[in-house]
């Protein structure tokens, strides 16, 4: 019995060993594609020294800021190495939630130092400080150009500033402390949320609330207007998510959709939600150190993610790409992106 040796050209065995190195060593070729332009499918931010409460994109998805309990605003690069690029102090109190004008040139910060500040991004300077409230300030929201600004507090208020000016332009008063706030679409209302458990629309022209929204059973701790301007999303205590229609002739049950599933504990953090930017999803951080994103149509919990080792205390979609934004207690903030 004779046995037959087989004879490979170099360039083949060579080939052949360099395709069993990529196998072994990148395995790239099991993992689903590309869905954006982030170094890395999942980027991990650090440099906060506290707990993260708010973080948001810029209107045009290149940068996103953070704050929270150590009173400092950081910038960052969303794409290449996501450098952090300027840090903005000058609150003397925790920094409750963070909100960009529309052009994208200046943000609005709220603080539990009972102020609001106005931010320059390209001087990286704050140009204006508008003080009033009585207490801590737990929510803002920007609208319009020039841009017009809302406020909510623990001292029972929600007002309105013009960003060219230093004093109050609007009081509303509430009977009860006031944990969250958004603009409408047209920016002639306002929306608010609180310690009462209701979700108010108030007509800014007549300085009054003109629809009240009842269903939830706990604290208001987050509201969000949905892309096309109809409805508010909001969250709350009694881990619940609620969909109201807001158009002026909605039908009297403004309450169109609830989903469950996000969480809330012994913190009381004014955890936040948001929308996709078509609509399509919504999201909301949790107690339970969870994201939870649910299909709006269907409200189908689509994915719960981990990855935060504290409370995910505010979401955010990009403007442009599928990019999901968190911000924890732990002090990181998670980018990642979604199919």
């Amino acid at each position: 019995m004779s046995i037959e040796l087989l004879k490979r050209a170099p360039d083949e065995l060579e080939l052949a060993a360099k395709r069993i190195r990529q196998d072994l060593v990148d395995p790239t070729n099991d993992l689903p594609p590309r869905t954006s332009d982030l170094a890395a499918p999942i980027m991990h931010l650090t440099g906060h020294s506290a707990e993260v409460f708010t973080s948001k994109f810029g209107p045009f998805g290149d940068i996103l800021a953070s704050a929270g309990f150590d009173r400092q605003i950081f910038l960052w690069n969303v794409f290449g190495e996501c450098e952090n690029i300027a840090c903005l102090p000058g609150h003397k109190g925790a920094i409750t939630q963070i909100s960009f004008t529309k052009d994208g040139t200046h943000l609005v910060s709220a603080a539990t130092d009972k102020s609001l500040a106005l931010w320059d991004l390209e001087a990286g300077v704050r140009v204006r400080q508008f003080k009033s409230h009585q207490s801590f300030v737990n929510s803002c929201d920007v609208s319009g150009d020039p841009a017009m600004v809302c406020s909510a507090s623990d001292d029972g208020t929600i007002k309105l500033w013009d960003s060219r000016r230093r004093h109050c332009v609007t009081t509303l008063n509430n009977q009860y402390q006031v944990t969250a706030v958004c603009f409408n679409e047209k920016g002639d209302s306002v929306v608010s949320g609180g310690i009462d458990n209701a979700v108010k629309i108030w007509d800014l022209k007549h300085k009054e609330a003109s629809t009240l929204m009842k269903g939830h059973v706990d604290t208001v701790t987050s509201l969000a207007l949905s892309p096309d301007g109809n409805y508010v999303l909001s969250n709350s205590m009694d881990n619940t998510l609620r969909m109201w229609d807001v158009r002026p002739f909605a039908p009297a049950n403004r309450c169109v959709k609830v989903f469950v599933g996000a969480q809330h504990n012994f913190e009381k953090n004014l955890i936040r939600c948001c929308w996709s930017p078509q609509g399509t999803k919504v999201v909301c951080g949790s107690a339970d150190r969870m994201v939870y994103v649910w299909d709006t149509a269907s409200r189908k919990l689509l994915y719960k993610l981990p990855g935060h080792s504290g409370s995910v205390n505010d979401v955010d979609c990009h403007p442009n790409q599928p990019i999901l934004m968190t911000c924890s207690s732990d002090k990181s903030i998670f980018m990642g992106e979604l199919k």
